[in-house]
């Protein structure tokens, strides 16, 4: 389940910026976004 999740954030991050640069920041604010849950 938690690999499923994983992987949707990550395409979803990676769908949602269009250049080298989005990809960083959409990491940045994904593992942000992670670090609160825990």
């Amino acid at each position: 389940m938690f690999r499923k999740m994983t992987a949707l954030v990550l395409l979803t991050l990676l769908a949602g910026c269009g250049t080298v640069d989005g990809v960083g920041q959409d990491i940045s604010s994904g593992s942000r976004t992670v670090q609160t849950w825990f």
